[in-house]
């Protein structure tokens, strides 16, 4: 781990309207720095189904884990100070989460290779760790770091 600066994550988290909304939490987010000298970035973030989120077969609307997920994948990928966004993503879900579930989303940014870089999430119910879903977010930045090409 590092003893990066992340005040600009935390930053575009406070202004994240969307997630706010649908009482999405940060957990944690972090920079690790492998062995080989890369910097990666981990988050961790969760949500409680609520009634409004519920669809016609009595589970979580799936949409609604996908923005969990995304949103996790944000983090992830801009803790390293890179201003990025979502080039496609994509999601497996395993089981189904009900009223009341709290979700937890753990991401890891796995590689960044020049401006585009790959992080998996998953998604788990917080009662008994069961997998809900994976997801695979590819992400492009817009801006470097700054002392980045």
């Amino acid at each position: 781990m590092t003893d990066t600066d992340l005040s600009h994550v935390h930053r575009m988290w406070d202004q994240d309207r969307a997630s706010a909304a649908l009482g999405i939490e940060l957990v944690d987010v972090e920079v690790e720095t492998t062995e080989g000298g890369r910097r990666l970035g981990r988050a961790r973030t969760r949500m409680r189904i609520v009634d409004t989120m519920v669809n016609g077969h009595d589970i979580a609307h799936g949409g609604y884990v996908f923005t969990l997920a995304d949103s996790t994948f944000a983090l992830a990928c801009n803790a390293t100070g890179r201003t990025t966004v979502a080039a496609s993503c994509d999601i497996t879900y395993l089981l189904p989460s009900r009223l009341d579930d709290e979700l937890i989303a753990t991401a890891t940014e796995r590689v960044t290779y020049g401006r585009s870089g790959i992080t998996d999430v998953t998604v788990c119910r917080a009662t008994d760790n069961a997998v809900v879903a994976e997801f695979r977010g590819h992400s492009r930045a817009v801006r470097p770091a700054s002392g980045e090409r």
